[in-house]
């Protein structure tokens, strides 16, 4: 099998039992509806375990384009495949979500709420704060990345790798996941989200295009930063790309900072006028 036909089928498998899982929690009438976030953030580490067993012997399985950038940032994957590797990525991840929307045909008209629906396919924040919504995602894709490179650097009994780092999944989800739906994976959330837009699922809303670029470059930008950081900090390699990129991340991280301080002195403010 090619590395492109691996990265498609392992991205494939993932979103299966990725959007699989929260499609039987939050669609109508399926009997996992309500069983919330712990099956969710388990169900999706097992599944990120379950592409990487599929595929890992043919591709290495990255699965993830901010998995591909942050290696090929380091020097540990050539730039030259990184776009096969994307490109794969999200036609794996774009047919996954079509394979979810056969599984759950009779569930959709069933159910009303058309948030719940875009939710089987992508992403969205728990509280809608773009910046903070930007930092969350960086975070996620920055522990998973630099995550994945200190797995990669411990000695494993054979084959169990690919339960370590379905274990981080789960670990992420469950600490850090709750704020945006933890998509720290474009093509996890943009593969799905073109599917959900082009697909004939009765009753849908629109797919959230003012949000989609955050589950994009947040992942993006936090997955070459931990590779970057893991470099830096644990090998001392350290380059111009980690000084420019830890810059520009903090720059971020200050705005989101001062914009929800303004959020909170506006909303004291106009407390105190309604008291007075």
């Amino acid at each position: 099998m090619s590395a492109f036909v691996a990265e498609l089928i392992g991205t494939m498998i993932l979103i299966i039992f990725g959007g699989g899982v929260v499609g039987g929690v939050v669609l109508k009438n399926s009997k996992a509806e309500g069983s919330g976030w712990i099956v969710i953030t388990i169900a999706w580490g097992l599944a990120v375990t379950m592409g990487v067993y599929a595929v890992g012997g043919f591709s290495g399985a990255h699965l993830n384009p901010a998995v591909t950038l942050g290696f090929a940032s380091i020097g540990d994957f050539p730039w030259s495949k990184v776009p096969l590797y994307i490109t794969a990525q999200m036609i794996g991840a774009f047919i996954g979500a079509g394979i979810v929307f056969l599984n759950y045909l009779p569930h959709w008209r069933a159910t009303e709420d058309k948030g719940a629906k875009l939710a089987v396919f992508s992403t969205d924040p728990a509280i809608r704060s773009p910046f903070s919504n930007l930092v969350t995602e960086m975070i996620g894709t920055f522990v998973l990345v630099m995550g994945l490179l200190f797995i990669g650097a411990n000695e494993f009994t054979e084959g169990l790798n690919p339960l370590i780092v379905g274990a981080l999944i789960v670990a992420i989800g469950m600490s850090i996941g709750g704020t945006t739906g933890y998509a720290i994976n474009p093509a996890r959330d943009l593969g799905p989200r073109i599917a959900h837009a082009l697909l004939p699922i009765p009753g849908k809303g629109d797919s959230d295009w003012g949000y989609a670029w955050i589950p994009v470059v947040g992942p993006a930008v936090g997955g070459i930063y931990g590779a970057l950081f893991y470099q830096a900090i644990f090998m001392q390699e350290f380059s111009v790309a980690f000084w420019i990129l830890s810059i520009v991340i903090g720059i971020v991280i200050i705005g989101a900072a001062a914009s929800e301080l303004k959020k909170e002195q506006t909303y004291s403010e106009k407390l105190e006028e309604k008291i007075s």
